[in-house]
């Protein structure tokens, strides 16, 4: 029995020192379809998270969103204050609160989905290892060889775009860096990345199918195939990456000009050209009416349904998909009074700006009267585009449901004027700006004093149908030279593809004295994606590249302080007049030219000299 227990134990002991997973023959990930698209699943499981990593989130960066003073975690108060460092230094993360809760280790997990930096890096080598095994998939069809091989090209290529998008050129690692050795590869510029990006992505379009529940393959996992890699996504994200290394930032950073690189722009327009001609021709993809407008974003109290409809093309994480943004939604976006905790965030009052009239015109200045657009200072909720209306509260609107009808008038409708309630209660976490967002979270959530029975599914599209048509019309514009020129591979001009995002909202097409020149016509661009892609993450990106970050008025974060006239009708807000119509800066960001980009962490810099640290940091 001694002699028994000493051979056991011995064994036992052999087994333990192994590794988990040594046991494994080394080719069995690889060997048949399932199995390899086993390895390729985690590739989305990679995807970073940017709503609900903690129990606050942050992922609006430009000069759309203000945050209550008091509280420095949000990400969006590192940036106002141009201190990027504890964003990828002490956090080590993009999305959401930099500072963490170290002693909740359910908070730590949460804030690992959102680290761009490390999924992104993670998510290329794993397509890297993929692709060097290719060959050892015998037992698979041709169409399902092709399906791997297409994924695993599509995320190389995507991921070193999600990378690139914050911190510039970087090494593009288009193979398996052996383990424990040191890299010796030097950063690339932007647009070196960008080429083989795009290249990547595109090649991946030829192996993959519009839509996998018509492929064989896809039948396993029939009606869960929606938001897989396919052609569409591919092609517009190739396009998008193109399109990117045209804009004056990138071609700033490659070339020293801070114009746009037409090449690039007329290379990008013609893959996002092509992504839409698929995309009309086979209805895989569609923009949803404007009644289901809010689905798009969010549902609540309807289970675990996964928002975006046909519109959505490619969606962040979905992990915690379920009630994960309860606690940011119900806390940060609602009114002192109906929940107490949480921090505050708010619209800036010069962002609600950019929603011009009905008449799809623009609107100069709050407080000055303007003949053209028809705009009133003493009406400004009146005869403004319907997007207004869905994406904000404001005064004298309904922002609380009230069922049993026992709310007070200060609760169930917005109090935003100078000395309403909801401006004075609750010291710092009062509104600051004069209006509430409600683009992310629908009025059957916020049932005052019940909102906790209403769970929120909330999903952010890192990329929709909208906002392709967009990316279209100023690749076009600046690649081709006017408004009204178009694409080789797709029969839309530049302004047409405007004007199509904006009818499914009702709102008329880009008035005619903004198609004379390409400089007039992307005051509309830039205006109609900060209106239709409002809150959605984009903004920020969008000034960057721009080369707009850093200039006034963009540099501004305002309120709107007025006085209510008598005779306020809760039943039609619209119509209801103001007075003494005035707009404050609540602050201005002070960045300098360094924050175009954000610093590399500083610990990744120091591996080897040729992974040059970003400039001014």
């Amino acid at each position: 029995m001694l002699g028994a227990l000493v051979v056991l134990t011995g064994a036992c002991s052999d087994y333990l020192d192994k590794a988990p997973g040594s046991d494994i023959d080394e080719t069995e990930p690889y060997k048949n379809f399932r199995n390899f698209q086993g390895f390729v699943e985690e590739l989305y499981a990679a995807i970073p998270k940017a709503i609900a990593n903690d129990y606050h989130c942050s992922w609006n960066l430009g000069e759309d969103e203000y945050w209550e003073p008091s509280d420095n975690r949000p990400m969006a108060r590192y940036i106002d204050n141009g201190n990027y460092r504890p964003i990828v230094d002490g956090g080590e993360f993009i999305y959401g609160f930099p500072k963490l809760d170290e002693g909740n280790p359910s908070a730590v997990e949460r804030t690992k989905k959102g680290n761009v930096w490390k999924l992104c890096w993670y998510g290329i080598r794993k397509a890297n290892i993929g692709l060097a095994n290719l060959d050892l998939l015998q037992d698979a069809t041709d169409e399902e060889r092709d399906l791997i091989k297409g994924q695993l090209l599509f995320f190389r290529g995507w991921n070193h775009f999600m990378l690139m998008t914050y911190w510039g050129g970087l090494p593009y690692i288009d193979h398996v860096l052996p383990s424990g050795e040191t890299p010796t590869l030097a950063r690339m510029k932007f647009q070196e990345c960008a080429d083989l990006a795009a290249k990547d992505m595109e090649e991946a379009a030829k192996f993959l199918p519009v839509d996998w529940d018509k492929t064989e393959a896809g039948k396993l996992t029939l009606g869960n195939n929606n938001l897989r890699a396919n052609k569409i996504m591919s092609l517009a994200y190739a396009g998008k990456t193109l399109l990117y290394a045209g804009s004056p930032l990138m071609n700033y950073e490659s070339t020293g000009s801070r114009t746009y690189n037409a090449d690039y722009c007329k290379r990008g327009a013609e893959l996002l050209g092509q992504a839409l001609k698929i995309t009309e021709e086979t209805g895989r993809y569609e923009l949803a009416s404007f009644e289901q407008y809010s689905e798009l974003f969010h549902y609540a109290d309807r289970g675990n349904r996964v928002p975006g409809l046909k519109e959505a093309i490619f969606m962040e994480n979905l992990t915690e998909l379920l009630g994960g943004s309860n606690w940011n939604q119900k806390n940060d976006y609602l009114y002192q009074k109906i929940v107490s905790s949480g921090v505050k965030v708010q619209p800036t009052a010069n962002y609600v700006l950019y929603f011009g009239m009905a008449n799809g015109l623009p609107i100069p200045s709050w407080t000055e009267a303007d003949p053209v657009s028809g705009y009133d200072p003493t009406h400004p909720w009146k005869d403004r585009d319907p997007r207004f209306y869905k994406i904000f509260g404001y005064d004298g609107a309904q922002i609380v449901k009230d069922d049993a009808g026992t709310l007070a008038e200060e609760v169930k409708y917005a109090s935003l004027y100078s000395g309403g309630d909801m401006r004075n209660h609750g010291g710092a976490k009062a509104n600051q700006t004069g209006f509430v967002e409600l683009k992310w979270i629908p009025l059957v959530a916020k049932q005052c004093g019940t909102y906790n029975e209403y769970e929120m599914c909330m999903a952010l599209s890192f990329m929709r149908l909208a906002d392709v048509y967009l990316l279209y019309a100023e690749a076009v514009a600046n690649g081709y030279g006017s408004a009204t020129s178009k694409s080789t591979s797709f029969n839309m001009t530049a302004v047409e593809a405007i004007d199509k995002v904006r009818a499914r909202a009702g709102v008329p097409g880009v008035d005619a004295r903004y198609l004379g020149s390409v400089e007039a016509f992307m005051s509309e661009v830039r205006r109609e994606r900060a209106v239709e892609l409002a809150f959605e993450g984009h903004r920020f990106h969008d000034l960057r590249r721009w080369l707009l970050l850093t200039e006034r008025p963009y540099t501004y974060k305002t309120r709107l302080q007025f006085d209510r006239a008598p005779g306020i009708d809760f039943s039609n807000p619209k119509e209801n007049r103001v007075t003494n119509i005035r707009e404050e800066i609540i602050l201005e960001r002070q960045l300098e030219e360094r924050h175009y980009w954000f610093p590399l962490p500083t610990a990744d810099v120091n591996i080897y000299p040729e992974f040059g640290q970003n400039p001014g940091w």
